[in-house]
């Protein structure tokens, strides 16, 4: 797998790759014992909700000029078309991926997954 802080999801699907050696387990007994080593050890957070977010794009602007706007104003954002955006969970970026249309409302498919390292 690529060895940079993004993953993409095609590099996830295991196709003509040798799998990576499972990390040693930590030497500390505590950090062992807190660490989930399959999906049933999770079941705990199955039921927790989440906020998810997909951003577009941002732009800045004084309070002046966001109260002129009015029905039909466009507000340029600071991404081009076809450009990914962003997707957020709790407020933390997580993803990026693209805008497809899923019977008649938007949704998003994560193209990308970001790797965070939490050292």
């Amino acid at each position: 797998m690529p060895n940079d802080d993004n993953l993409n999801l095609a590099d996830l699907d295991g196709e003509g790759q040798n799998p990576e050696p499972a990390a040693a387990p930590s030497e500390n007994p505590i950090e062992a014992a807190r660490m989930p080593t399959n999906a049933r050890d999770l079941e705990a957070v199955y039921d927790i909700p989440v906020q998810v977010s997909a951003v577009l794009g941002k732009s800045n602007m004084q309070v002046a000029q966001l109260l002129k706007l009015g029905r039909g104003a466009v507000v340029e954002l600071d991404r081009k078309v076809g450009e990914a955006i962003d997707i957020y969970v709790n407020n933390r970026l997580v993803a990026r991926g693209e805008v497809v249309v899923v019977e008649d409302r938007l949704g998003v498919t994560m193209t990308e997954i970001i790797k965070i390292d939490r050292n």
